[in-house]
This record gives C-alpha cells, sequence and structure tokens, in this order.
C-alpha cells in the first residue's frame, strides 16, 4: 500500500482496534494519510465524511478494505445521531476518533480578520471547526471505554496571525482550547485527547486560502529541517497519539512542521 512514492510501514500496532476517521476528502487530505496508516497497521475504520464527497471517498475506502462510508452534516443533530448510531450497530465499541474537518466561508479568510469577519462566517466557522469536535468528543466517548484516543487537526494560524487565515485561525484557537477541556474531563474515564498541528500541505483547504502556495515554499525554507512538511510524518505523529504507544500523553499540541513553528527567523534575515 503506497500514498505517492510513500511505502506505507504495514505492522500490527492497531490490530483489533475500531474506529472513526471524519473528513477524508480525496486522495491528498491529511485524513486520508491517516486512515492509510491506520488501516495498515490492522485498524477497522468507518468513514465520515461531509455531504457530496461520497463520489471521492467511496473508491479510496474501498481500496483499504473499508466497509463503512457515512455521509454527515456536523451541524445537524439529527444526522450525527444517525451516523454515530451506524458505528455503534458496526462496531459496538470504538477505540479511535480522528477528527480533520474545518470551514469558514472564502470571505472570512482574506484580507482584514477586523474588516471582513461578519457574525454569520464567524459563527458558522466555530460551528463545524470547532464545535463539532465537542459533539464528537461526546458522541465518541459514550463509545469508548479506558484507552481510548482522539485527536483533531489544527494549524499554526492558531498561535499566530497567517495571512488570510484570519477567522479560521480564531476558530483553530477554539479548537486547540476544546482539546485541553475535553482533555481533562475525558481522562476521567481513561479517554485522551490530543491536537495534531501539521505545516502547510498540498490539500483542498490550502486550496481555498489566498496566497497559499507560498504557505509551501515560506514552510520549507524557514523551516529547521529545510523540509516540506511530510504525509508520512503527520501520519505517523498520529499512529503514535491513537495507538497504545501515546498512553500517558494527553491534552497536547503536537507540531509536525519540519520544526516551522518554533523558528525565529531564517539564517539570510539574520544576516
Amino acid at each position: 500500500m503506497a500514498k505517492d512514492g510513500w511505502d506505507l510501514p504495514t505492522g500490527t500496532l492497531m490490530a483489533g482496534k475500531k474506529g472513526v476517521v471524519m473528513g477524508v476528502a480525496n486522495h491528498d487530505s491529511i485524513a486520508w494519510g491517516i486512515t492509510s496508516q491506520l488501516a495498515a497497521q490492522g485498524a477497522e475504520i468507518a468513514l465520515f465524511h461531509l455531504p457530496g464527497m461520497e463520489r471521492r471517498v467511496q473508491p479510496l475506502a474501498e481500496s483499504v478494505g473499508i466497509q463503512h462510508v457515512i455521509g454527515v452534516d456536523v451541524t445537524q443533530d439529527d444526522q450525527m445521531d444517525a451516523a454515530f448510531a451506524a458505528v455503534e450497530a458496526a462496531f459496538g465499541k470504538i477505540d479511535f476518533f480522528v477528527h480533520a474537518i474545518a470551514y469558514a466561508p472564502r470571505d472570512q479568510i482574506k484580507g482584514s480578520f477586523v474588516e471582513n469577519a461578519t457574525r454569520e462566517g464567524f459563527l458558522q466557522a466555530m460551528d463545524i471547526s470547532a464545535y463539532s469536535f465537542v459533539d464528537c468528543c461526546r458522541r465518541s466517548e459514550k463509545l469508548m471505554g479506558e484507552g481510548g484516543s482522539i485527536i483533531c487537526l489544527t494549524y499554526l494560524g492558531s498561535e499566530r496571525a497567517i495571512p488570510n487565515y484570519n477567522t479560521m485561525g480564531v476558530a483553530k484557537a477554539a479548537l486547540e482550547a476544546a482539546t485541553r477541556y475535553a482533555a481533562r474531563d475525558l481522562g476521567l474515564k481513561g479517554i485522551r485527547v490530543n491536537a495534531l498541528s501539521p505545516g502547510a500541505m498540498r490539500t483542498l483547504s490550502l486550496a481555498g486560502i489566498s496566497g497559499g502556495k507560498g504557505l509551501l515554499s515560506k514552510g520549507r525554507d524557514f523551516s529547521a529541517l529545510k523540509q516540506d512538511t511530510s504525509m508520512e510524518g503527520v501520519a505517523g505523529a498520529a499512529l503514535w497519539l491513537l495507538s497504545d504507544l501515546g498512553r500517558s500523553t494527553t491534552g497536547e499540541l503536537v507540531h509536525v512542521d519540519a520544526g516551522f513553528h518554533m523558528m525565529g527567523f531564517s539564517e539570510d534575515e539574520a544576516g
């Protein structure tokens, strides 16, 4: 099994474990990279996808033997009820959940944050990008026992003012705060909750950001490793957190960006 030349390491690290990945959009999505790695390690997976994505997601699911592919609008409680009921009917209990969805209207991710932020756009971004994670944590908890693991995907725009990220950055900051509070609450049941923060990658989300392509070259040039963020690295970090290797780690924000997040300025700028 391979993805864009990446030879997926196979094994049994997730053998016997069942769970859900929410947010696969296409072959290049981070959620699919994580799904591929989990499947290669023996996990049994159900996919939640956003409405209208079934044509893209179904063939991917079939390529790794995933039988349960469920469309769901996370803003609709009845659809969330039905999706989690389908997972419970298929798996009974789950061991992991991956939340990899986010959305802000296009007019909320360009130009001036202060001038362009609208009440409607702001609330929609928060609902889909942050509140849906809280909702998924609450619903997943009912299907998980001790040792369960939940992760979400965020981005450095939650910590720094990234051009044109704007309202999405504020929503991602809320998502990260929600991760810590969920980790506190679900820790009482032995469930871990963490966030992964990958660097810029070639995804549909990046394509939706004005100037997004420039983030790729800047991410590489200004990173400590002078490398692009690799899908292998992100999927590997997810595997660590979702498997038993990640025990004792909860409430963490893990950057997987070749060291971009911790750099001050480049050597050229320093000179």
